[in-house]
């Protein structure tokens, strides 16, 4: 117990002031790509248009690299909708409705003391009948159809209807997005999107930033 006591007061503080103060620990392959030399690419996703990369459909496959590089700067979040009464407190419900599981992963991140989300009044639930807002992750699967209806019809008003990465947002090498059913109010791009785009993104959702 000594020796733990001892080794917390030597590292100090490891939570994120994240979003009052910088992001500490942004991944590259979570920032938008931009173009670093000339050459044609064969974009398997068609995310590249010229010079400008979409976010919502980069799969982060790296066969653009070098012609494209990370630069380092958060992708274009697409709110549709701010909900301010939330700003107080926020129940998430996270819907996986076909994915590879590295959205998942990187959401549950927020749960951890990096990130601690509770202290932004953020809390996960196991119900979407308790949820304020629900987090959508993976391409648009024909099994998951009626239940994702169900889950976002069982859920009170206001709600806030998020896509996360870009399999949710454009379909990913091989799906549908998940627009295709319901409408989205917030749209977190990246393959998947780094824990501090996505607080970036609910934060804005309920108007704190």
């Amino acid at each position: 117990m000594k020796a733990w006591f001892l080794r917390s007061l030597k590292k100090g503080i490891v939570t994120s002031s994240f979003p009052s103060g910088k992001n500490e620990a942004l991944s590259p392959w979570a920032t938008l790509p931009m173009r670093d030399m000339s050459g044609e690419v064969d974009c398997p996703v068609d995310a590249i248009q010229d010079d400008r990369v979409d976010s919502g459909k980069c799969i982060s496959c790296g066969i653009c690299f070098p012609q494209f590089k990370p630069s380092m700067q958060i992708p274009q979040i697409n709110m549709v909708r701010v909900e301010k009464s939330l700003s107080k407190s926020m129940k998430l419900y996270l819907f996986d409705s076909g994915t590879c599981g590295a959205c998942n992963l990187e959401i549950m991140a927020l749960n951890s003391p990096q990130y601690d989300m509770n202290r932004l009044g953020l809390s996960f639930t196991n119900t979407p009948r308790q949820a304020d807002a629900i987090m959508i992750t993976g391409v648009l699967t024909e099994g998951m159809i009626a239940p994702l209806k169900a889950a976002i019809d069982s859920m009170a008003s206001p709600k806030i209807v998020f896509a996360v990465g870009a399999c949710a947002i454009s379909g990913g090498l091989m799906g549908k997005s998940i627009s295709e059913i319901t409408g989205l109010d917030v749209q977190v791009p990246g393959c998947p999107p780094d824990p501090f785009v996505i607080v970036a993104a609910i934060e804005k959702a309920r108007g704190r930033i």
